[in-house]
């Protein structure tokens, strides 16, 4: 049952980043400053499941890892650490910032910085936790292991 909620947990966690992300680029392309502002408030709010997710994927990871070993669990940690960090120091405080300036209507250059260093850390997150997708699917069986 572990590794289903694993893998449910983590297919969440990231079809949400990846959502936050693609709907933050098209409202800052294509949209206008209220539209901006609902995407910055829905992401706020959506935290609200992110975290729980990520929460979850990583006890659930660490549950799971720690009967096994070798340089993919490894690999695996290192990453999930990474990922928490950025979610904690970076994206967390970011989201809840951005909103706070949308909803005053302040676009200026505090905002526009934090919104090119979120999508940064967003698109890296996503980087990594498909690695680590990739390699769960790997120690799962499901996925065959090349030969480096």
């Amino acid at each position: 049952m572990k590794p289903i909620i694993h893998a449910v947990a983590g297919t969440m966690a990231m079809l949400i980043i990846a959502a936050f992300w693609a709907s933050t680029v098209i409202s800052e392309l294509f949209l206008d400053y209220s539209d901006v502002v609902s995407v910055k408030r829905a992401i706020a709010y959506g935290l609200i499941l992110l975290v729980p997710f990520m929460a979850i994927t990583g006890g659930s990871g660490f549950s799971l890892g720690r009967s096994r070993k070798g340089a993919i669990v490894q690999q695996k940690k290192r990453r999930m650490a990474i990922i928490g960090s950025n979610g904690l120091l970076v994206m967390i405080p970011a989201a809840l910032f951005l909103n706070d300036k949308a909803a005053a209507g302040e676009f200026d250059a505090s905002f526009y910085a934090v919104q090119v260093l979120e999508l940064i850390v967003g698109a890296a997150q996503l980087v990594l936790m498909g690695t680590n997708f990739r390699d769960g699917l790997k120690l799962a069986g499901k996925l065959r292991l090349q030969a480096s």
